[in-house]
């Protein structure tokens, strides 16, 4: 390391004589070398961030990096499930997408409940998608169930139609007098 001199301070860099180079600093590092290798921090195995590592402890000491005793290789929480008694909490399953399944299906026997159980589907559907929630395969069952219905009544009542219109047109010609 080079100090300045005790009694007469810097030297002037722009006066001639020797040239030396700036002191060094304490604790950093010198000039880097621009024909170093570089090591690649993509290749399989290397830590991308490892350059980017605090040099100082975590808050609260050393306990909270070392691993949970009993779980190898774990961070400072245990798995989830690892307290008995304390279970994760199940997903929530939509209840649009229930009523409209029970609607679709009551549909056999009520026949006017079909199709308000499949647009409650297509509804709980979009509900489903916006929220995360459980029981898409119950809104799609409601939707197809609830259609179908719907279409088998719409058959029926045109059949209905039709019989009595061909009813009403044989009975009017052959009842002439």
């Amino acid at each position: 390391m080079t100090y300045p001199p005790p009694s007469g301070g810097w030297q002037d860099p722009l006066a001639a004589g020797p040239q030396s180079s700036p002191p060094a600093v304490p604790n950093q590092p010198g000039p880097a070398d621009p024909y170093a290798p570089v090591a690649d921090p993509y290749a399989p195995g290397a830590d991308p961030y490892a350059g980017a590592k605090s040099p100082y402890p975590p808050p609260g000491g050393e306990q909270y990096a070392a691993p949970m005793p009993g779980y190898p290789g774990a961070g400072a929480y245990p798995p989830p499930g690892a307290y008995p008694g304390y279970a994760m909490p199940a997903a929530r399953t939509n209840t649009l997408a229930i009523v409209a399944l029970v609607l679709s299906l009551v549909g056999f026997a009520s026949c006017i409940t079909a199709p308000i159980g499949a647009i409650m589907g297509h509804v709980a559907r979009k509900q489903i998608r916006e929220t995360g929630e459980q029981g898409e395969g119950m809104a799609l069952a409601a939707v197809i169930v609830g259609w179908i219905l719907t279409a088998l009544l719409l058959a029926v009542i045109i059949f209905y139609i039709v019989m009595i219109v061909i009813a009403v047109g044989a009975s009017s010609t052959s009842s002439s007098y």
